[in-house]
């Protein structure tokens, strides 16, 4: 079985700067034979998709694998077109090299992305494959589950796989059940799809998958799907909210060997959605709250600056919490991870143990001038703890992943200590602080940049009632009525009260 291997997964923040090159270089850009070396290796630099993938078919018996190109970038601004272009261009080469003779494609893609001319350009890259090889020969394709789905990425695909896990932890996983169906199709299996979008875009931090409504629909699909086994795969994708598409909602896909059976699904899965609109809200504790509660919970606590994500597109270098913790004289508190190359370079030439005043978010070569919500911040501070910033993800989405943070800093600010990054990446995992020394477990509070990923890797700290999500301002608030959306379609909740929906008619 020849099977064709490409990948495209950014998740595009349309009022973040663009994406470059250098963005998918320093994250995971792999051409070729690399693509398997990287999937087979005990420290892949790519996320579990493809990893998940080759595993399952190295085990399901030979194999011949055809590699094209895996870009892969922490999420950032739409992607600058003319390197999505040049991605194309070499997706283009490797499928026509392959053209009568391959037997399936498997594609990584995360279903957010956007390019500086482009809504969607994972439909552009599922149309390249059928432009290139036909219809006929079996495409299969991952999303993350805050894909924006557009009824291109449905048309051009014959299985649609979709993260179920926020915080993704499921990835290898879908990786592998995309194999089981690819060596399925190119055995004669033939499938329909159905796609239902409904006018609701869900705060970020109403689509954890443990508990609450997104929950609740994802699962009912689950034991609808074990009942009838010609369901092949049911994803509900929450969408991304700042991909600001014409086709933003959340959408149920479903993978049926009959048009019936997915269509029915389908209808059914969005009703209870659509039962459950209400509960998609965000609710955030005030940042002089947190602040009360940072100094005097009897219990540690982590807060999560959820509108200072990296992992939604965020610079991660926004000041407000940490000013305010600094202001109030928190104590023992671990801050992490501020996005300043500035900073950590400085702290690097100083060295350990001097002391000096910290300056965040200085005027010049840092992101600030991107990003309204960055302004400076400066303190009196002390080198703890310096690294290479080369670390292996310990938990949670980044497990056995190869991150590279760059030259990374450790600073005591009075009672509060801040790790400070070169390369931006959200804090998702708990080995970011831990290599340089750091003890979460001493801590009395933890302040971290991300949304929700945390959650995965900081479980073994905090609870989910010792998790505090904290409303300051910032480029990925989960509060959208702050967000100058112009594409979004519109009514659509929770933005407008006299949105109404229905199920289309059919036959």
């Amino acid at each position: 079985m020849r099977v064709a291997l490409l990948g495209f997964s950014i998740e595009c923040n349309r009022f973040a700067p663009p994406a470059t090159q250098q963005d998918f270089t320093t994250r995971c850009w792999l051409e070729g034979p690399a693509i398997l070396a990287d999937a087979r290796s005990d420290s892949s630099a790519a996320l579990g998709e493809m990893p998940g993938f080759v595993t399952d078919m190295d085990a399901a018996g030979p194999w011949h694998p055809c590699p094209i190109l895996l870009a892969m970038a922490e999420p950032n601004g739409p992607v600058e077109h003319a390197v999505f272009e040049a991605m194309m261009r070499n997706w283009r080469r490797g499928l026509e090299a392959l053209r009568g003779h391959v037997d399936a494609v498997y594609c990584v893609l995360h279903g957010a992305g956007l390019t500086t001319e482009l809504d969607d350009p994972e439909g552009a890259v599922q149309a390249l494959v059928r432009e290139v090889l036909g219809p006929e020969v079996p495409l299969v394709c991952s999303y993350d589950l805050h894909a924006n789905v557009s009824d291109a990425m449905v048309r051009d695909c014959d299985a649609f796989v979709g993260y179920r896990t926020n915080p993704h932890l499921d990835m290898r996983e879908r990786g592998a059940e995309s194999a089981q169906l690819l060596r399925r199709l190119v055995g004669g299996l033939k499938t329909h799809l159905a796609l239902r979008r409904l006018p609701i875009v869900p705060p970020t931090v109403s689509m954890l998958t443990a508990a609450g409504p997104y929950a609740e629909v994802i699962d009912l699909g689950q034991e609808l799907a074990a009942k009838d086994q010609r369901i092949l795969n049911v994803s509900v994708m929450g969408g991304f909210a700042y991909g600001d598409t014409p086709f933003n909602g959340l959408a149920v896909v479903v993978t049926a060997t009959e048009a019936e059976a997915a269509e029915a699904l389908a209808d059914t899965l969005a009703e209870a959605a659509w039962e459950r609109r209400a509960r998609f809200t965000a609710s955030l504790t005030p940042l002089p709250e947190a602040v009360r509660l940072a100094r005097e919970s009897p219990v540690p606590l982590a807060f999560a600056d959820v509108a200072d994500n990296p992992g939604g597109g965020g610079r991660g270098n926004t000041m407000f919490i940490l000013e305010a913790f600094h202001a109030a004289g928190v104590e023992g508190c671990l801050v992490g991870v501020i996005h300043d190359p500035l900073l950590a370079a400085e702290a690097h030439e100083r060295g350990l143990g001097a002391r000096f005043t910290a300056r965040f978010n200085r005027p010049q070569g840092t992101l600030a001038a991107d990003d309204p919500f960055s302004h400076p911040f400066a303190a009196e501070a002390e080198v703890v703890a310096l690294s290479d910033g080369q670390v292996t993800g310990r938990r949670g989405i980044f497990a056995g992943t190869a991150m590279q943070l760059g030259p990374t800093a450790a600073l005591r600010l009075g009672g509060i200590t801040v790790v400070v990054i070169s390369i931006r990446t959200q804090c998702a995992d708990p080995a970011f602080l831990e290599h340089l020394g750091l003890d979460i477990g001493a801590a009395r509070s933890v302040v971290v940049k991300s949304r929700g990923h945390f959650r995965g890797g900081f479980d073994e700290f905090f609870s989910h009632e010792r998790i505090v999500e904290v409303d300051a301002p910032g480029l990925t608030t989960p509060v959208l009525a702050r967000i100058p959306f112009t594409r979004l379609p519109r009514p659509v909740l929770p933005l407008d009260a006299e949105t109404r929906w229905a199920l289309p008619r059919r036959g």
